[in-house]
């Protein structure tokens, strides 16, 4: 039995006091709450606006779909990402490009330059595990090359970058699933400075209508329901309580586990801000046993865990073939899909759950 979950969802009374004064007033989609819901949002990436959405792949979806693009116009990502990253580029009819990861799970900035061609029009960096993608030289080269920056902010609540908040650096695709650092259970939002470019989002969710049976553009069914608002603004406003409980559990997990042999510790590059979505570390060749054996033992001992993700992102059969999926050889991504393993590192744990853990590792792997 897992009495240490890898996630864990917690409801407070005061966003149940909130999802029944929803329910109570009979405005279930799009009103007050959706725009309490905004205003967080927006406040957390330092932008002018947020556009509430049902899903972080909506927001992914819609802000590539915002930009224009043409058949052909080519996306560049990292391979090492959940899979709604490719599928919102392919939804819009882009071609999938990749560039390699570096060591901190994010955008490679020499395999991303070399990776951009005549129809790259978009950079696509993935904050991973809460960690920023290192925008103080991933923005400067999208720059460079005239490309739109589109944030897949899916698991970096709170995360920076010096001062600056994710979310701010283009456009920020946030997702509220139940698992995320705030959680709606589901839901997304898209944050923006850019006053048209939200205006956008803001029609394309809505079906394409600006005003009621006004039709601007072929839209979609991507608005937020005020119960997962009720939610979200709940969960936005303990976020900076959460983030310092994860980031002490992080800390107590590094402290425990930096010194096993072959165990490969998640860091937090200067100048960047760790969100500890996840806590990520590496089971290389040099450890006692594999990663797989490791988990086993850890769920032996009532332990979750997490592999994200055991493959690159486009090694299934219904993408290998895919003729907008340009795939390549990407060395690092390839090695850690059989190497990470995630441990838990959320709120509800207690400094005895940690200790259990670090004591379980170290059983595992320790010389």
């Amino acid at each position: 039995m897992t009495d240490i979950p890898i996630s864990a969802v917690r409801v407070t009374p005061e966003e149940e006091r909130l999802v029944l004064d929803v329910l109570r007033s009979g405005r279930l989609v799009q009103g007050p709450m959706v725009q309490r819901f905004e205003a967080a949002c927006a406040a957390m990436a330092g932008t002018r606006h947020a556009v509430a959405l049902s899903s972080g792949t909506a927001a992914l979806e819609a802000a590539l779909e915002a930009h224009a693009l043409a058949p052909g116009d080519e996306v560049l990502t990292s391979p090492f990402t959940f899979v709604a990253t490719l599928n919102a580029i392919l939804r819009t009819g882009c071609v999938a490009t990749f560039a390699d990861v570096g060591d901190d799970f994010t955008l490679d900035l020499g395999a991303a330059a070399a990776a951009i061609a005549g129809r790259t029009r978009v950079l696509l960096p993935v904050h991973l595990y809460g960690l920023a993608a290192d925008m103080d030289r991933l923005a400067p080269l999208a720059a460079e090359h005239g490309l739109a920056i589109v944030e897949d902010a899916a698991q970096a609540h709170g995360a920076r970058v010096g001062d600056r908040p994710i979310g701010s650096y283009g456009a920020g695709c946030f997702s509220f699933y139940a698992t995320k650092n705030v959680s709606a259970g589901e839901g997304g939002a898209l944050t923006t400075d850019d006053d048209a470019f939200a205006e956008r989002i803001r029609v394309l969710r809505n079906q394409g209508m600006r005003n009621r049976y006004d039709y601007e553009v072929p839209g979609h069914n991507f608005r937020m329901t005020e119960l997962q608002a009720a939610l979200g603004v709940g969960g936005l406003a303990r976020l900076e309580s959460a983030l310092a409980a994860r980031r002490r559990n992080a800390a107590l997990l590094t402290e425990g586990l930096e010194e096993l042999p072959g165990v490969v510790v998640p860091g937090e590059p200067a100048g960047r801000t760790h969100a500890w979505h996840q806590y990520t570390v590496r089971i290389t060749t040099g450890a006692r046993t594999d990663r797989d054996t490791v988990r086993a033992g850890l769920a032996d001992s009532g332990i979750a865990t997490g592999v994200y993700y055991p493959r690159p992102v486009f090694d299934y059969d219904c993408f290998r073939d895919h003729p907008r999926v340009r795939i390549g050889s990407f060395p690092t991504a390839e090695r850690f899909a059989t190497e990470v393993l995630s441990l838990p590192v959320h709120p509800g744990l207690s400094d005895q759950n940690v200790a259990r853990i670090v004591d379980t590792m170290r059983e595992l792997l320790g010389p």
